[in-house]
């Protein structure tokens, strides 16, 4: 061991940094005072280092203040035991030792740790056994002969022991004796009488191959106690809660004797409970969780009390303490909040998940499950099935109010007191699905084949099972350049024209599209009706004559009546179009003419003087219009012009000349058309009565105006007045020379009454004062 020390001390002197902490290191029991236990090397150049020993754990002096010693610019560290060491693996095994190096401003602290080895060629006595005052036992002199009275502790396997002093009669009654187990006997006479005597016995333990120790047991005999202990209450059974902390009061036995002391005989070791050694109080050492520990429930103390002075006057009682649960936690449950989402289309009975709940005070109790309804109230929807929550009844979106969150909770009680309660929330999302297709009620439509862009044929109204029923865009597959169906109200417009003759009817295709009706924006269905358009006609083509024109001469008779012609008209756009109405607009002077329907009759009916003996000519006008029920209804005028030649004027038969006009005359249709406004009764009045408001003010504004323009005339005359006035009365003076003046003098007085008009006003630049004047002789007034 020497020669490994300076190779130990070499190799730490060539690392020139600290080792790694922390250290361990293993030392024998057997190395005793100065042993060096570890050395350290540090690198500090720049500063003095130290080295400190911090504490130690378990606290002790075994161990001297670390040594720091420079050598070579590295400094050494060394740690050694001091002089009062005496290491013991079986007092002790294990030290902690707490170690801070310092250079300048860094400085590492960092554990040593020392563990004893047992030395097995060492042997050394342990207990007050060993020390030089040695062990000191009391036993009463009631004692039983040969009852063990004390148990030497072996320091190892093997060893043999003997009392080496001497136990001669008459103070020793008899020889006490040792076994192989350590256990101190006492004699077989007993000590009886022997009261107050003090035995010392030297025990000697020997080991193998020469090795030994020995230590000193004194044996003091004391008096039998003069009284008997006793409890004064009976066994009883004890309840306390589980929530007792420890150190609490559990129960206080009391015993009768002369400075009694108490023990808990059994359980051995008691892991719950101890009782106060002086005042009999049992307390609690630790929590009495019945889930922790079960077996707290019941408790059997055997408690034992003595006498201090007579430990063999003694009394026991046996008492149960049972541990009652208490109900301070809730149940505990996972998951704790269950949120989900789930579309409307889950079967019921579907499970939403399973609920595992338990009580930390009563881990195999059972609980009470019940499932409480928020929002909406009542609802059926979901049913809880023990811990099982399951779909109840059909989800349905489908209707307003229908789909939506089913606001819940899972309340669990356990079977505890007072009740303790937990609530897990519950939300459960129902999401719509799109599980119809829309559709649409195939309809026809009637529109005139004369109706303008835009206008409105009618709506498709789609219907759709899923909610909201509304969500439908409506289009036309492949596009229509006559027709358009607006995306969002359905409504059907015309684009283009139509045209009766060249279709009367038209089938459209309207396509059906929902949205907004999934979980999925993307999930579209569709559905398709057919529409049914039919173009009523419209009269849009005047009749056309042939010939439009006539000229005919006929020869009448008088009293006869005869056809002169035939009006042919027809519509070439339409040939099925027949039913004309005819009327004589026109030339008819002497109605002697009529039409038959299509057929021009002249009646030659009248008689007397007046009948005329010369040849006359009509030119007659035939408005030839539509008498169908097509609206609105053209007509075109037809000119036949008739010579009529009387009887008398000729001796030739009746004949009709005919000149016709071709066709190849197009007659020109002139549409004159009026437009007017009627607006409606209402607005007639409140015009009427605005109207004459306004004419009333504009009437008091005239009069005011021609009022004010009246005062702005009389204005100045009167100005003039009152200056004329204050002329005449501030030159006194001067009136009253004209007054004395000779009457010879009278044609002087227009000047001077032209004095007395002043017609200006000044203001005197030197005083201030303001004056009139006149212009025409210069005379003043001062104001």
């Amino acid at each position: 061991m020497v020669l490994l020390r300076p190779l130990v001390l070499l190799l730490a002197l060539v690392v020139s940094d600290l080792h790694c902490l922390p250290w361990f290191i293993n030392v024998s029991e057997s190395q005793g005072p100065g042993t060096i236990l570890q050395s350290f090397s540090f690198n500090c150049s720049s500063h003095t280092p130290t080295l400190e020993l911090l504490h130690v754990q378990p606290p002790t002096t075994f161990f001297n203040p670390p040594s720091l010693t420079r050598w070579q610019g590295i400094y050494v560290g060394k740690m050694t035991l001091s002089s009062s060491a005496r290491l013991d693996a079986l007092t002790v095994n294990h030290y902690e030792l707490q170690l801070r190096f310092t250079c300048g401003n860094h400085v590492m602290e960092g554990p040593l740790s020392v563990d004893v080895q047992r030395d097995p060629g060492r042997i050394q006595c342990a207990g007050r056994f060993a020390s030089p005052a040695g062990e000191i036992i009391q036993v009463p002199e009631t004692v039983t002969p040969g009852t063990r009275l004390y148990t030497l502790l072996l320091p190892g396997q093997g060893a043999q022991m003997s009392i080496t002093s001497a136990q001669d009669p008459p103070y020793f009654p008899g020889p006490f004796s040792i076994n192989g187990k350590g256990w101190l006997q006492a004699p077989s006479q007993g000590l009886k009488g022997q009261a107050q005597k003090v035995f010392q016995l030297q025990i000697l333990v020997t080991f193998g191959q020469g090795r030994s120790c020995c230590g000193m047991l004194t044996v003091k005999v004391l008096p039998a106690p003069s009284s008997q202990v006793s409890f004064l209450q009976q066994a009883q059974n004890i309840t306390i809660p589980e929530n007792l902390v420890p150190g609490s009061k559990v129960v206080q036995v009391q015993a009768r004797g002369f400075n009694v002391r108490y023990e808990i005989l059994s359980p051995v070791p008691c892991r719950l409970f101890s009782i106060g050694r002086v005042d009999g109080v049992v307390r609690t050492t630790s929590p009495l969780e019945l889930a922790q520990a079960p077996d707290a429930a019941v408790t059997r103390l055997r408690v034992k009390a003595f006498e201090r002075l007579w430990p063999w006057a003694s009394a026991e009682l046996d008492f149960r303490v049972d541990v009652q649960s208490v109900n301070r936690w809730p149940p505990r449950c996972t998951p704790a909040l269950l949120v989900t989402q789930i579309p409307e289309t889950t079967p019921v009975g579907t499970v939403l998940n399973t609920f595992t709940c338990t009580d930390p005070d009563s881990p195999g109790s059972t609980l009470d499950y019940q499932l409480l309804f928020h929002s909406p109230a009542g609802a059926a929807s979901l049913c809880l099935q023990d811990r099982v929550l399951e779909v109840n009844a059909t989800l349905d979106c489908d209707t307003p109010g229908a789909c939506f969150h089913h606001a819940a909770s899972i309340l669990v009680l356990d079977s505890g007191q007072p009740l303790m309660t937990t609530e897990v929330p519950v939300l459960v999302m129902v999401t719509p699905v799109n599980e119809f297709s829309p559709a649409c009620v195939p309809r026809t439509f009637r529109v005139r084949e004369d109706a303008g862009p835009h206008a409105l044929l009618g709506s498709v109204v789609g219907k759709d099972m899923d909610y909201p029923h509304d969500s439908i865009e409506y289009s036309t597959p492949g596009g229509s350049a006559t027709f358009a169906v607006d995306r969002l109200s359905g409504e059907v417009r015309l684009l283009g024209p139509l045209d009766y003759e060249l279709q009367k009817l038209h089938r459209l295709t309207v396509l059906l599209t929902d949205h907004s009706q999934d979980q999925d924006p993307t999930c579209h269905r569709s559905g398709s009706c057919t529409i049914t358009i039919e173009v009523e006609d419209v009269n849009d083509h005047a009749p056309e004559c042939e010939p439009p024109f006539q000229e005919l001469t006929i020869h009448t008779h008088l009293g006869r009546s005869m056809e002169v012609t035939r009006v042919s008209c027809q519509v070439p756009q339409e040939p099925q179009r027949l039913a004309f109405s005819y009327s004589i607009v026109g030339g008819n002077s002497r109605s002697q003419f009529s039409l038959q329907g299509a057929v021009l009759v002249h009646n030659d009916l009248m008689l007397g003087p007046s009948w005329p003996e010369q040849p006359h000519t009509y030119e007659l006008l035939i408005r030839v219009a539509d008498a169908g029920p097509s609206t609105p209804h053209l007509s075109t005028t037809a000119t036949v012009i008739v010579h009529l030649v009387p009887w008398r004027a000729s001796t030739v038969a009746t004949s009709t000349h005919r000149a016709t006009v071709t066709s190849m005359m197009t007659p020109l249709l002139v549409t004159d058309t009026e437009a007017f406004w009627q607006p409606e009764p209402w607005f007639v009045v409140v015009l009427t009565v605005t109207s004459a408001l306004l004419l009333l003010a504009l009437g008091w504004l005239l009069s005011r105006l021609l009022r004010g323009l009246a005062q702005v005339l009389q204005a100045p005359s009167k100005s003039t007045q009152a200056l004329l006035l204050n002329s005449i009365q501030g030159t006194e003076g001067s009136v009253e020379r004209f007054m004395e003046a000779p009457r010879m003098e009278t044609p002087q007085a227009p000047s001077s009454v032209m004095s007395l008009h002043f017609d200006g006003r000044a203001q005197d630049p030197r005083t201030g004062r303001d004056y009139l004047f006149n212009t025409h002789t210069g005379a003043r007034r001062w104001l």
